[in-house]
């Protein structure tokens, strides 16, 4: 990430809202800024590879079904560049192995430090579970989907959020006939 630009960029925004990016109490906030953007989104360093999380697997029987519940979750909106908070579940049905239950919330993890929509980070983490434990079925949920924080900071029609724009479950499991690892 190119962190001066970014800086540069911010200031070009305080500049275009009539602010003054010299003024004492600005001065540092476009550096702040960028070094807050690169921490939220290091899913754009390239660092690390979604693969990667779930390369250490154990060969187990087990045909029940593996939740785990309250994912908690922080990401940034890329429609509007607001930060998103919310939880997941993710459940599957395992093939011929599973990993470690905290691979799971590292997975949430990975997908979130992305700008992102939730309909889309519900399929990243279902397809990377899929392709990489190829497991019997697969079924990402988010059990409290993403807020926007704070939820109130964009204005609608009369001042309301509009009807089910905040609250609503998304997501389809994915439920396949064969499991190998």
């Amino acid at each position: 990430m190119n962190l001066k630009m970014m800086e540069d960029g911010f200031r070009m925004i305080l500049t275009g809202m009539g602010e003054n990016p010299n003024r004492e109490g600005l001065l540092d906030t476009p550096k702040r800024v960028a070094k807050m953007y690169a921490e939220l989104m290091t899913g754009l360093s390239g660092e690390m590879r979604a693969e990667d999380i779930l390369k250490t697997r154990f060969h187990e029987k087990y045909d029940e079904m593996i939740i785990v519940p309250d994912i908690e979750f922080a990401s940034m909106c890329e429609h509007h560049f607001l930060p998103f908070t919310g939880k997941a579940h993710v459940a599957y049905i395992p093939g011929d192995c599973v990993v470690g239950l905290s691979k799971i919330p590292r997975v949430v993890e990975f997908y979130a430090r992305f700008p992102q929509i939730q309909e889309r980070m519900t399929r990243q983490i279902a397809e990377l579970i899929q392709k990489e434990l190829n497991p019997k079925g697969v079924g990402p949920l988010p059990a409290n989907p993403g807020t926007h924080d704070p939820p109130d900071c964009r204005t609608h029609p009369e001042g309301t959020e509009p009807e089910g724009s905040r609250r609503g479950a998304r997501g389809i499991p994915h439920v396949h006939d064969h499991a190998r690892c």
